[in-house]
């Protein structure tokens, strides 16, 4: 009998325990439940993103590939527009940047990889992007920002590549001495072996002016020399008059 009320009051505590926290159990499960389903849909919901993005940019590359500048501006535009914070964003102004150069664009190619360095991208591709972008300034004829561009840039695995542009827009500018030390630096980095060609550089380096002779101060005028005095003409003599002849004939003896 004891067992039976203890097990009774047992079933009673249980019920009042439910009655008082029933309900934030049943809140619990439901939140949990709606958790999980919520970690599911964004998972679908992103792998979908994923794949529409993956798609957009194999169609770009097969209009880049094909030279079909119309189709693909039409495909980079979506991606920057639609999944701008997706590494296929960054891969499609890449693309652009080389197509536009092929169709002899290389200003909007400029205007392309300048908007990846302040797009969202790894860093590797933001360096990529600055490298090309440095060749395509050079090409404009635009060496000095060619410098402000790479001149004390994090250039991690970059270094020759970054090295050589840097060394040929020092030339351009008449800064021999750096460029005789950047490509110094780019021939004996390990890392040029199969990222930059060596006998290019090689070749550049000794294709410089002489150092000497390009920082060689100017020469100084010399001072002006007195002139020589020029020695004193001698008189010139007067000419002597001869005496006149006689003009009288002297006459005979009268007769």
């Amino acid at each position: 009998m004891d067992d039976l009320l203890s097990e009774k009051e047992q079933i009673e505590q249980m019920r009042s325990w439910w009655s008082e926290y029933g309900g934030y159990v049943i809140f619990g499960v439901a939140a949990g439940a709606m958790l999980l389903f919520g970690v599911n849909y964004y998972q679908n919901s992103k792998l979908e993103s994923q794949l529409e993005a993956s798609a957009l940019y194999e169609s770009l590359t097969n209009s880049v590939a094909g030279g079909n500048l119309e189709q693909a501006e039409v495909a980079a535009d979506e991606l920057g527009t639609a999944f701008a914070d997706t590494s296929y964003a960054a891969q499609a102004k890449l693309a652009m940047a080389r197509l536009y150069m092929d169709k002899n664009r290389d200003q909007d190619a400029a205007d392309a990889l300048s908007a990846l360095l302040d797009a969202p991208a790894s860093p590797e591709i933001k360096q990529l992007a600055r490298l090309r972008l440095a060749r395509i300034l050079l090409y404009q004829d635009k060496p000095q920002e060619v410098v402000d561009l790479l001149e004390g840039q994090e250039s991690a695995g970059f270094e020759p590549a970054f090295g050589e542009v840097l060394g040929d827009a020092y030339h351009a500018l008449g800064r021999i001495a750096e460029a005789e030390a950047a490509y110094q630096t780019v021939l004996l980095n390990p890392l040029s072996q199969g990222t930059v060609d060596q006998q290019l550089v090689q070749w550049k380096a000794l294709d410089l002016p002489q150092v000497a002779a390009e920082e060689a101060p100017p020469a100084e005028p010399a001072p002006d020399a007195e002139p020589t005095p020029e020695p004193d003409a001698e008189p010139t003599p007067e000419p002597v008059a001869e005496p006149a002849a006689d003009t009288e004939t002297a006459e005979g003896p009268a007769e």
